[in-house]
């Protein structure tokens, strides 16, 4: 599953590959920005990343493209 995420002030977005399932990452999003925390996300090589909720500018979660490789049209 990938997951982007856009942080307020940053010019670029962080992506995230995971295992979790989409309704896990949205629970996960959900409960960090009602609880004024932080979203914990780990990665598919055990990596966490670690974002304040109140600095979330947004989150897109979707299947990634996989085993695609060169340009695109």
């Amino acid at each position: 599953m990938e997951v982007k995420i856009g942080v307020q002030n940053a010019a670029r977005e962080l992506t995230v590959e995971t295992d979790e399932s989409a309704d896990h990452v949205e629970k996960l999003i959900s409960e960090a920005v009602a609880g004024d925390g932080v979203l914990t996300l780990t990665d598919t090589k055990g990596r966490k990343v670690v974002v304040p909720a109140a600095k979330l500018a947004y989150v897109e979660i979707g299947h990634g493209t996989l085993g695609q490789v060169g340009f695109r049209s």
